[in-house]
């Protein structure tokens, strides 16, 4: 366990939040339990998965926004940024090494000379696949320690998880 781990699970013994998430009088939602399992573990593999990706010193953000430029893209700066949910400035701090690694192109709008498109560079494309390749291949191998059947439900699992990406009161998609 890293010591970043052992924090995580100093702060999953009494966790306000998770009592405050757990099932109410309507029996909807998780228990308080599972909200802290889950958290915890999606947690833990986010993180192994971006160590099995460590040649690329992307932060979150950046790998965010090289993903959100590849489907949505070209993009204006203001574009990403309500796509992110986070103000101008900061897009402008994320794609900053972004560019100067040359994973993001800025290229002049034909539609208003004031403002710059942002695109995927092929270096980008090929940055993002390795990392996805990679992050896939940590999945795949530690799949084959579960059964048939474990991987049946884990399958099953995906779609509710993909549920839980979305937040439809949010104004902005991103993080809160």
């Amino acid at each position: 366990m890293t010591g970043r781990d052992a924090a995580t699970d100093a702060d999953s013994v009494n966790d306000p939040d998770a009592e405050a998430g757990s099932r109410g009088a309507a029996g909807a939602g998780l228990s308080a339990e599972a909200l802290v399992r889950l958290r915890l573990a999606i947690g833990r593999l986010n993180r192994q998965m971006a160590r099995a990706s460590g040649g690329q010193d992307l932060t979150v953000a950046q790998l965010s926004a090289l993903a959100r430029v590849e489907v949505h893209g070209p993009l204006r700066l203001g574009e990403l940024a309500a796509r992110e949910g986070v103000a101008v400035p900061s897009v402008l701090r994320t794609i900053a090494p972004l560019t100067a690694e040359g994973l993001i192109a800025k290229t002049p709008d034909p539609l208003d000379g004031r403002s710059q498109l942002l695109e995927l560079t092929p270096a980008g494309l090929a940055a993002i696949t390795r990392i996805r390749r990679e992050r896939s291949a940590l999945l795949a191998r530690r799949s084959t320690r579960l059964s048939p059947q474990q991987c049946r439900q884990l399958e099953e699992a995906v779609p509710l998880l993909e549920l839980l990406l979305d937040d439809p009161d949010a104004a902005c998609p991103g993080p809160p």
